[in-house]
């Protein structure tokens, strides 16, 4: 395309939902292990955790195949990424799914959003994708 003068290119608006969605797919698909895969899910989920910049930063790398996941990277920076008590609780219990940190689910208060969240985790971690997870009624 020609620009005569006087003429301005707009940038292309990004759409933050794709922008999220591909970046939660290039996620899943570059984590192999089960455990790590559903603390992925989880944070995937979650959405308010991983939408954060600060977390983005700690937690993705870039690999061979695109974008991936490292946990560990979050460990010691729990405290240091801007999260409220519930994300960084949340994040504790999701982190310790996969081998980082001890967190009880009994420290956990959560609320009636993460609660079916953690639960979905809890079965992928186990492998059982047969139990459904939702609201009775």
């Amino acid at each position: 395309m020609n620009t005569t003068q006087g003429e301005t290119t707009v940038p292309e608006t990004v759409d933050p939902e794709a922008e999220y969605q591909q970046l939660s797919t290039e996620l899943l698909r570059n984590t192999k292990i089960r455990r790590h895969r559903a603390a992925v899910q989880a944070l995937v989920e979650e959405r308010t955790i991983l939408s954060m910049p600060a977390v983005q930063r700690a937690l993705i790398v870039d690999s061979r195949k695109g974008q991936a996941a490292q946990l560990t990277e979050l460990s010691g920076r729990q405290y240091a990424l801007g999260l409220d008590e519930g994300q960084r609780k949340f994040l504790g219990l999701v982190l310790s799914m996969v081998g980082i940190g001890i967190t009880t689910l009994a420290s956990m208060e959560f609320d009636d959003r993460r609660l079916p969240i953690i639960l979905r985790a809890i079965l992928w971690l186990a492998g059982n994708d047969t139990i459904a997870v939702g609201t009775r009624t």
